[in-house]
Order: structure tokens, then C-alpha cells, then sequence
């Protein structure tokens, strides 16, 4: 009964994003938005994070079984894809070096000025 009241948290705030991608004309998809009010739910203690933990652990945990039919479909379109496969392989490999990069930069900044400021700190006590 407990993963169904936590499966039932989780299916009424990806409802409430379904409701907001219809109201809005946002191009947003509606699981952003249900992530969004769950993030906030958590963060101002609206949602407790015992209240559906175990259940998103479980969902987490199938995540790749959730792959299976998109794989699938990519196999039977094979034919239509194979002359995108060039393309497709360059823009996903300049994208992930761009976001390595980038994600990177932005670590070593933080680090960097992590450190600066608990230098900083040190001096004024």
C-alpha cells in the first residue's frame, strides 16, 4: 500500500504538468513541468522526501526497460535512418565534446573559487 500511495504522489504531479502543458502555450514538455513542482514540493518540505522515496528509487531502477520500445522502433525505422546516421553521429559527437567541455569549465570555476573564498575566510578570523 505504501508504494501505491507514493506511485499515486508522483502520477497526480505528472497529471498537474499534463494540465499545466495544456493551459500554457509554452513549448515546455509536461513532464518538465510535473519535475519542476515536484522539485519544488521538496524544496519547500510541501512533499517529504519519505513520502516517495522508495517508489522512485523502484522507477529509477527500471529506467532502462523503459528504453526497450524506443529501441525497438529505432530498428524497425532503420531504413530511414541509415542515410541520417552521418549527420546524426557528428551533431551527438560535437554535442557531447561541447558538453564535457562546458560542464568542466564550469567545475573547475566553482572549485576555483571554492577555494578562493575559504582562503578569504581563513584570513578574516
Amino acid at each position: 500500500m505504501k508504494y501505491l500511495n507514493q506511485f499515486l504522489i508522483i502520477l497526480g504531479i505528472s497529471f498537474v504538468g499534463e494540465g499545466l502543458k495544456y493551459l500554457l502555450p509554452l513549448p515546455v514538455p509536461a513532464s518538465i513541468y510535473g519535475m519542476g513542482i515536484l522539485f519544488a514540493g521538496l524544496m519547500t518540505g510541501i512533499i517529504k522526501l519519505s513520502a516517495i522515496k522508495e517508489t522512485g528509487k523502484f522507477l529509477i531502477e527500471i529506467m532502462p526497460v523503459m528504453f526497450v520500445p524506443a529501441g525497438v522502433g529505432l530498428l524497425t525505422s532503420w531504413g530511414l535512418l541509415k542515410p541520417l546516421l552521418f549527420p546524426v553521429s557528428v551533431i551527438t559527437v560535437v554535442s557531447l565534446v561541447t558538453v564535457f567541455a562546458v560542464s568542466g569549465r564550469t567545475s573547475q570555476f566553482v572549485i576555483r573559487r571554492e577555494k578562493k573564498s575559504g582562503k578569504e575566510d581563513l584570513g578574516n578570523e
